[in-house]
C-alpha cells in the first residue's frame, strides 16, 4: 500500500533546507572518507569488559572524580589485556572493547586459552581494583566481560593510529553482555564450539537469553 502525503506544510517541513544545500549536493558526488575499511576480513575472538551500572555511581560525584574512578578501572583492565596478548580497540565510556590477534588461526590453541585466562585475570584483578578505589575514597565497582568469535571487518580512521573493528562478534559481545552476571564472563556459542574442546575451562549454559533473533543464540557462563 502507498502513503500519500496530503499535507503540504509537511512536505515542505521534510523538504532538505537550503542551509545545507552545500551539504546536501557533496553527499550526491562524494564523500570524504574519514573510516575507510579493508577489504580484507579476519576472525577473531572478540571481547567487551563493562562496569556494572556506573551511570548510577558517577552521577555522584565529581567530573573530576569521575575521571579518576573510570582510570583506574580502564587502566587495570588495560594492563592485564596487553598481558595476555590482547589489543584494546576502544573504550565506550565505562566499558572497553579488545579483541586478540592471534586467535586468526584455529590452530592457535593458546591463543583462545589467553582470551580467558584474560577474562579470569580480570575477574581476579576485582578486589584489588576496588581497593585502589577505597584508597582515594571512591565507591567500589563491579563488571562483566563478554567474548565471542567470528569473522570482522577492520576499519581505519583518519587521525587515528589504531583500527577499529565491525562485524556480528562485536554486535554479538555488546548483546549478550546484558546477560553477564556480575563479576562473571560469558561466551558466545560460536566461541564456545571452539573452546568447549580445549578442556580447560567449564561451561554452563544460561537460559532465556533471547537477543532478538527468530532463533535463540546460546550463551555460557565461563568458570
Amino acid at each position: 500500500m502507498s502513503l500519500i502525503f496530503k499535507n503540504p506544510d509537511l512536505l515542505e517541513k521534510n523538504k532538505p533546507s537550503d542551509k545545507y544545500a552545500d551539504l546536501y549536493s557533496q553527499l550526491n558526488i562524494d564523500i570524504d572518507y574519514l573510516i575507510s575499511f579493508s577489504n580484507k576480513c579476519q576472525n577473531f575472538g572478540v571481547c567487551i569488559v563493562d562496569i556494572v551500572n556506573s551511570t548510577h555511581t558517577t552521577a555522584t560525584l565529581t567530573n573530576g572524580r569521575a575521571c579518576m574512578y573510570y582510570s583506574i578501572f580502564l587502566n587495570s583492565m588495560n594492563a592485564i589485556i596487553r598481558r595476555f596478548g590482547g589489543k584494546v580497540v576502544k573504550n565506550v565510556g565505562d566499558s572497553l572493547l579488545y579483541y586478540f590477534p592471534n586467535t586468526s588461526s584455529f590452530n592457535s590453541k593458546q591463543a583462545f586459552i589467553d582470551l580467558l585466562d584474560c577474562g579470569s585475570a580480570m575477574l581476579g584483578a576485582h578486589e584489588i581494583i576496588n581497593k585502589k578505589l577505597l584508597e582515594v575514597h571512591l565507591p567500589p565497582l563491579n563488571y562483566k566481560i563478554s567474548a565471542d568469535y567470528g569473522s570482522v571487518m577492520i576499519a581505519h580512521s583518519v587521525g587515528s593510529a589504531d583500527d577499529d573493528l565491525f562485524g556480528c562478534p562485536v554486535n554479538m559481545c555488546a548483546k549478550i553482555n546484558s546477560f553477564t552476571p556480575p563479576n562473571s564472563m560469558v561466551i558466545g556459542h560460536d566461541l564456545y564450539q571452539i573452546m568447549k574442546s580445549i578442556g580447560k575451562y567449564h561451561f554452563k549454559e544460561l537460559q532465556g537469553c533471547s537477543i532478538g533473533f527468530k532463533n535463540r543464540y546460546p550463551v555460557f557462563l565461563a568458570s
